[in-house]
């Protein structure tokens, strides 16, 4: 399909709100465009929209007015977005923080997986000693980006998919998450 008319019916999934239509269908031009702006800022508001529809909404708006009047359009909402993500980064740790002594108890902390890791000399041992009787505490983007960028090194394809399609999201919309669905060979997204 012509990617016009795939951004068309993105936008037109999020003015009709409905965020995870127009998230694929962004991720997807995204895919085979990866710098197609409007599929980026698209992709990130409707991730945004997820959680917060008035905000993504202003925001639409504000793009479409500025796109076309200013020639740094793209650079004003990438400042826009990251100030509004590290405010959203920030509050997720203050609610997370008090958390963390818990969830210890039900897991270990990624660090601490990476140091079982060393100390079997394989992640595959690790991982497979550990997987079914121990969580893995993941606490940050970078730490869910290296876990699975292991599990497809590995060879865990599923397992890797299953984690992007159900906890991708929870970091916020990001390319290097993103391009880990590249990493899995396209005969086991089946």
């Amino acid at each position: 399909m012509d990617k016009n008319r795939l951004l068309m019916r993105a936008e037109q999934q999020f003015l009709n709100k409905n965020y995870d239509s127009a998230l694929k269908i962004y991720s997807l031009l995204l895919s085979d465009y990866p710098q197609l702006k409007d599929a980026k800022i698209g992709a990130y508001l409707s991730d945004m929209g997820l959680e917060s529809d008035e905000d993504a909404q202003a925001l639409y708006t504000y793009y479409q007015i500025i796109k076309d009047s200013s020639d740094d359009a793209e650079v004003l909402i990438d400042e826009l977005m990251q100030s509004i993500y590290a405010t959203r980064v920030v509050i997720q740790e203050a609610l997370i923080e008090p958390l963390e002594e818990q969830m210890a108890d039900d897991g270990i902390f990624y660090n601490d997986f990476l140091q079982f890791v060393k100390d079997k000399g394989s992640f595959k041992k690790a991982f497979e000693d550990t997987m079914f009787s121990t969580r893995i505490v993941i606490r940050s983007k970078k730490e869910f980006i290296d876990l699975i960028s292991r599990l497809i090194e590995n060879e865990y394809y599923d397992m890797a998919l299953s984690y992007l399609d159900n906890l991708g999201e929870s970091f916020g919309f990001d390319q290097n998450i993103m391009k880990l669905y590249n990493d899995i060979p396209k005969e086991k997204k089946k």
